[in-house]
């Protein structure tokens, strides 16, 4: 295979990515269904499909990475009750009614396969409507958030059910491949753990790792590719050795400054992975079976507000907000291409299938930012013909939203950002701190506030650190480039964040102030007006002030050679 005409197919699936992905977002479409047109069109002239189907497995893992790194145990702790009985309880139930209705028609292991694939919800497209319509923190938006990240990080599990479902190893072998599964499986999580916790640590300091961004980069990169290759090598999914490394690698001190770095590299391989996925649809079969898709959509669409409806209820929620979860979360998510695939390389679900479902999971995907963006007057419009009363919801959903409000974020923790964090926490509000000194744990530790390690002026920093749930930034860096850069940054994401910033000298005070700081100040203007009061306060004693005069007429430099009494220092 040519290596120039490789990259030449690559290029141009990258280039019809980019088109398609535009025009989908001109039309207020997730940039996902674009990604994969491109492969609908181009894929027919590809001589390089294999290369590049590698390659979109190799971000599908990558993806898994990155969604490990979100998953501290810390953060699985806080994710409460809707989360995990909620999240847990739509997957089973969701995955069981599907594959009782198809078990009339199919093998149980198929029916399962395709119920585990149809229990998923489009992560990305729900929480960017959610984002745009600033929804996230209603009510159904919080409990949508809950479900959709255990469902992410169900799809490990999910992918070895699939693999011990495969009949590639035939049905007498199905215990002896589950003991090997989990050995493979345990003996990868102790290599990753002993090699990220104890290892690396005594090799290399956080320290030195942040002082070079290079290092970071490639201590990243190493990390989830290794364990995507030693996955593979222990005959695992390298989705799901990613995916562990990434989780590890999350309670590691320097995790959001990992997931800001490798964002590029990630959404480069993911897009190849929805391209390659378009390369698999049969645009003449989608037409022609068109009667089949869409019935079947509505279905799905159905069963799983349905089901979402009921689970939710059973967690506390009003009606309301209830049926709005289920629509907000009816669709069939990206994450269910990665099991299609794994479905069809194990031999569980034929080509047919295959075009079927990803046909289907694509008119959902088109649907779902109309149904986010509608969830509330139309679960309204259907509480309206139904019986029944609604109730108080028992979740906990104002007090949260009051504690996100007096949330503020704190840029730096030298000597300024420290005694800001403490007046804040002493005026009751919450400090979250931005920094990229390893050492500021400590101090986050001591005062028990939440930290974040990472550079302000990347956009997933400021994402992970709570932006959009932020009430005022405070910027105490002395670089003033770093400032302009991180007000900037946050004033794209955010129009309206207040942000007050420090200036170390007055000649940038402008600049600060242009680039869309809210409040500046400067230190050259407040030390002149503090030393201003301190000496006007000294000045106002008397005997102060006889006291600087006999200094200055005798040209006495030490105070206790004519008074025993110290002036009050300046």
């Amino acid at each position: 295979m040519d290596f120039w005409n490789v990259i030449m197919e690559v290029v141009l699936l990258l280039a019809c990515a980019f088109l398609f992905g535009s025009l989908a977002q001109r039309f207020r479409q997730s940039p996902i269904l674009g990604y994969i047109l491109a492969g609908v069109v181009v894929g027919p002239v590809m001589s390089s499909g294999a290369m590049v189907n590698q390659m979109a497995e190799l971000g599908v893992s990558l993806l898994l990475f990155s969604i490990g790194l979100e998953f501290s145990f810390q953060q699985l702790r806080r994710m409460g009750r809707l989360a995990f009985g909620g999240g847990s309880l739509q997957v089973m139930c969701t995955m069981g009614l599907v594959a009782l209705g198809l078990a009339l028609f199919f093998s149980l292991p198929k029916a399962m396969a395709i119920g585990a694939l149809v229990a998923l919800s489009s992560t990305t497209i729900v929480l960017r409507v959610l984002v745009d319509k600033a929804e996230m923190e209603s009510v159904h938006g919080r409990a949508s958030l809950g479900i959709l990240l255990f469902q992410d990080m169900a799809i490990v599990p999910l992918v070895l059910m699939i693999g011990l479902l495969s009949p590639s190893g035939g049905e007498a072998g199905v215990l002896m491949n589950m003991l090997q599964l989990f050995a493979a499986v345990a003996g990868l999580v102790l290599v990753l753990y002993l090699l990220l916790y104890h290892l690396i640590p005594r090799l290399l300091s956080s320290a030195v790792l942040f002082a070079n961004r290079e290092l970071t980069v490639l201590f990243a990169v190493s990390t989830g590719l290794g364990a995507t290759w030693a996955s593979h090598a222990v005959g695992i999914s390298p989705a799901l050795g990613a995916f562990v490394a990434g989780m590890l690698l999350g309670e590691s001190p320097f995790a959001t400054q990992v997931r800001a770095d490798i964002g590029s590299l990630r959404t480069l391989m993911v897009t190849l992975f929805f391209a390659s996925v378009g390369m698999f649809i049969k645009p003449l079969w989608f037409v022609t079976h068109l009667h089949y898709i869409v019935p079947t959509a509505l279905i799905i669409f159905v069963l799983k507000a349905g089901v979402l409806f009921c689970v939710t209820r059973m967690f506390g929620l009003d009606r309301r907000h209830a049926l709005a979860t289920g629509i907000t979360l009816g669709q069939v998510g990206e994450f269910s291409f990665v099991l299609t695939q794994a479905a069809r390389d194990g031999g569980l679900i034929g080509l047919t299938a295959v075009d079927l479902i990803i046909s289907v999971t694509i008119v959902l995907m088109l649907a779902t930012p109309y149904m986010v963006a509608w969830a509330l007057p139309l679960s309204d419009r259907l509480l309206a013909v139904l019986p029944g009363q609604d109730s108080v919801s028992a979740t906990n959903g104002d007090n949260d939203g009051k504690t996100e409000a007096r949330r503020v974020i704190v840029v730096g923790l030298g000597p300024a950002g420290r005694h800001v964090v403490r007046t804040l926490k002493t005026r009751g509000f919450v400090p979250v701190i931005i920094d990229v000194n390893p050492l500021s744990r400590q101090f986050a530790v001591q005062e028990a506030v939440e930290i974040h390690l990472g550079d302000v002026t990347r956009e997933e920093v400021l994402h992970h650190a709570g932006l959009h749930k932020a009430c005022m930034v405070v910027i105490t860096v002395p670089d003033p480039k770093i400032s302009i850069q991180a007000i900037e940054t946050i004033r794209h994401l955010d129009p309206h964040m207040p942000q007050v910033v420090r200036c170390r000298y007055n000649r940038h005070r402008d600049d600060l102030a242009e680039a869309g700081a809210t409040v500046v100040v400067d230190e050259e203007v407040t030390m002149g007006e503090m030393l201003s009061h301190r000496i006007t306060e000294c000045l106002a004693d008397d005997e102060c002030t006889l006291l600087a005069c006999r200094m200055t007429a005798k040209g006495i430099k030490d105070p206790s050679e004519i008074s025993s009494k110290d002036p009050e220092p300046i």
